[in-house]
């Protein structure tokens, strides 16, 4: 079996994704029309503990995610993720050019955390309450006590991670 990423497009067709580490010409794009949420050159994310990744579609960078081992807990901490602006719901509210991407770029995630001789469970925060709703409802995640001042944070692991998983082994 081999994990084999994918995403749909607009007539809800199946289009192969290749994810590989972000390079700078793809954090830069963030910056140039359309503009992305977030500036992926910003210091914040070019911490060099994270490891970042971009998925894209031939050339076409439609996301962005970084994660942070946590080995101790035994976690991948999805610090961030972010598609791109014709995929983003929060941007773009007609048709998106391409969906499934969250739910791919998690089980990245959880590729990376197997891949690191984890356990296959990631943790990563919720940055609205739509999005809390959705990982629960979609994705089976669990939250997780609240430290103070911070977003919701949940934990998807066990059949959840499997799940999401299993989706793209072939």
């Amino acid at each position: 079996m081999r994990f084999q990423p994918f995403v749909y497009d607009g007539s809800n067709q199946q289009v192969p994704v290749m994810i590989e580490r972000m390079t700078q010409k793809d954090a830069e794009l963030t910056n140039a029309h359309p503009l992305w949420q977030t500036s992926w050159t910003s210091e914040y994310l070019g911490d060099p503990r994270l490891e970042k990744y971009a998925a894209k579609v031939g050339d076409e960078l439609i996301a962005l995610a970084a994660y942070e081992i946590l080995e101790s807990a035994l976690v991948i901490h999805i610090v961030y993720m972010e598609t791109q602006p014709g995929s983003n719901p929060t941007l773009d509210e007609g048709n998106p050019k391409y969906t499934g991407i969250g739910r791919l770029m998690i089980a990245y995630g959880i590729k990376l955390s197997i891949d690191n001789g984890l356990t296959g469970d990631v943790v990563l925060e919720a940055k609205t309450t739509s999005l809390a709703r959705h990982y629960e409802k979609d994705f089976g995640a669990i939250q997780l006590p609240a430290f103070q001042s911070s977003a919701p944070r949940y934990l998807i692991a066990d059949e959840a991670a499997k799940r999401i998983f299993f989706t793209y082994l072939v």
